[in-house]
């Protein structure tokens, strides 16, 4: 079924507080809408919205055909308690509720007493059924068993070997890792039959096979799409058009082309906007100026003639009268110009994450050392692995899910002792570390007290000034870490080693969760550190961005170098 989307008007927010209004996008078969803008400015909330999951503070969102099947996507996983592979992407793809609403029609058209509620002014159970079984052709739940299977092999998920159709109805969620788990979030997607599909950040977590895989299945598309997310080569490769939410500005705006011609046409939307600024506000300033002179002059003429003309020269009084009276009058229509200024409001700067990284004394210089370095983590295995980390080095690292990055990770910095071999962390080595679980502020400690016991030496006023320059302000600092955004923990974890003298930064997928602005930022601050670096990272603009001079391939638990 082909189905269009339309929001009218569209406002949305929480509480008192609107974060988008008179927000107007059409979204039809074929198109594939990119959301962008700093977060917290409504991105999630507008999905939201469009899957009718929340109400709107104004305006509306309509269907055609209003039975049209929408798939709402959210950012994480939710992985719930004693849920199995199966049931995860039977719910995922809508299988399970259209399954369950066919079982009730039909045991409701089974009933005898059923025709009586239709006589007196209810729904007919036969109509009830055949929308419900319409439904259930449409999810793809008839042969989603037949094509379960197919999805998982091409995927490659290997879970302590395949992940077949009969273990993936065994497998729980909960049991697998980040990675494996936005694998089985793709196949998912890939098994999905949405007629509109509504994605939030659905490239966290997966590695380069899995992101060509996701764009394949985007640009493949009949229906249309609207998705939220921060992977910047993503969005130049799918998407046609860019909806961007400026939070500053308090505006939204459509932007026609792909992602690569929004930057292009947004620098010049805001050039121009400034420069009309400029040149009100130098206007304003000439006719202020002059206006003020004009009443300096006034007021000395009225003082001299007073001083030069007596009392009884009324010759003199009266055309001193009239040339301060032709003064008041320039004065006035000065005033009445500046009146008539039409007024441009200044281009207000939107919040940036502007920071740096701490720098501790130079490390040995030799950081981290592996020999024949052997680890085993039930069926799998990494090694043995033989190399060294020499201090200053930059080794960006990269490599499919689940090939024991991670776990490379760990035994480098001696978290994690190999089962053979022998691992060797070097003398006054300060490690700093975002790891891919943002795990360090985590858990149900306040965010501020959480902060303090990582650095202890740090003042209560001082940690709540240093995490309001990374946008974490009084509604963050009390509340429990591990109830904050994955971005906002990011952001958290990022003002720790801004804190914290290191020599050793350690990165595990950094650019998850963080918006376009503050992964530039981070760009940027990695681009002036001059410590050791391990960069993990499937951020394909990143790698091109960041400067290494190694780099390290992980897969099947052998590294090699490129």
């Amino acid at each position: 079924m082909t189905a269009t989307l339309v929001a009218h008007g569209l406002a949305g927010g929480y509480g008192h507080r609107t974060l988008f209004d008179s927000l107007d996008l059409t979204v039809a078969p074929g198109d594939v809408v990119g959301v962008v803008g700093a977060n917290g400015a409504g991105k999630s909330t507008l999905l939201k919205l469009l899957a009718g999951v929340e109400a709107p503070q104004a305006g509306s969102v309509t269907l055609s055909p209003a039975d049209a099947f929408v798939g709402w996507l959210p950012q994480e996983h939710e992985r719930v308690p004693g849920e199995t592979v199966t049931e995860y992407i039977g719910r995922r793809t809508g299988c399970a509720e259209a399954t369950r609403s066919m079982e009730a029609a039909a045991l409701a058209l089974a009933d005898p007493d059923a025709g009586t509620g239709h006589r007196d002014g209810g729904q007919d159970p036969g109509d009830v059924y055949a929308a419900a079984l319409d439904r259930w052709l449409a999810s793809g739940a008839a042969d989603l068993d037949e094509r379960l299977p197919v999805v998982l092999a091409e995927l490659g998920l290997d879970l302590d070997g395949p992940l077949t159709a009969d273990r993936a109805e065994q497998m729980l969620m909960t049991s697998l890792s980040g990675g494996q788990a936005s694998r089985v979030g793709l196949a998912a997607l890939l098994l999905s039959r949405f007629d509109v599909v509504l994605l939030d950040e659905p490239t966290n977590d997966l590695d380069l096979d899995g992101l060509e895989r996701l764009e394949e299945f985007v640009r493949g598309l009949r229906g249309g799409v609207v998705l939220v997310s921060h992977d910047r080569e993503f969005l130049a490769r799918c998407v046609t058009r860019v909806l961007e939410l400026d939070l500053a500005q308090g505006s939204n705006r459509v932007y026609g082309g792909g992602y690569d011609a929004y930057l292009e046409e947004r620098a010049t939307v805001r050039r121009h906007l400034q420069e009309k600024y400029d040149e009100f506000a130098e206007k304003k300033a000439d006719l202020v100026s002059r206006a003020r002179t004009q009443r300096e002059w006034s007021s000395q003429g009225v003082r001299n003639a007073m001083k030069k003309s007596p009392d009884n020269d009324k010759i003199k009084r009266k055309a001193s009268t009239e040339s301060s009276e032709k003064q008041a009058q320039k004065v006035r229509q000065m005033e009445s110009r500046i009146a008539r200024l039409e007024e441009v409001e200044e281009p207000r700067k939107e919040w940036q994450l502007a920071f740096t990284i701490g720098a501790a004394p130079r490390s040995s210089s030799v950081v981290s050392t592996l020999s024949g370095a052997v680890v085993r983590q039930g069926e799998f295995t990494l090694g043995p692995v033989s190399l060294q980390v020499n201090a200053g080095e930059r080794i960006g690292i990269t490599g499919p899910n689940g090939a024991g990055k991670s776990t490379l990770l760990r035994t480098l910095l001696g978290r994690r002792r190999p089962d053979e071999g022998t691992a060797s962390l070097g003398p006054s080595v300060q490690i700093g570390e975002i790891d891919q679980a943002r795990s360090l502020l985590a858990g149900p400690e306040p965010l501020a007290a959480a902060f303090e016991r990582v650095l202890p030496e740090m003042a209560s006023g001082e940690v709540r000034t240093l995490l309001a320059k990374f946008g974490l302000k009084a509604e963050h600092v009390n509340r429990p870490a591990g109830e904050l955004s994955p971005g906002e923990r990011t952001r958290a974890g990022l003002a720790v080693l801004q804190a914290q003298g290191v020599n050793l930064l350690v990165l595990d997928e950094p650019t998850n969760h963080l918006d376009l602005p503050a992964i530039e930022q981070l760009e940027q601050a990695l681009e002036s550190y001059d410590g050791t670096l391990l960069l993990v990272t499937h951020d394909r603009r990143m790698l091109a961005t960041v400067r290494t001079d190694r780099h390290w391939r992980v897969e099947a638990g052998t590294v090699t170098e490129a």
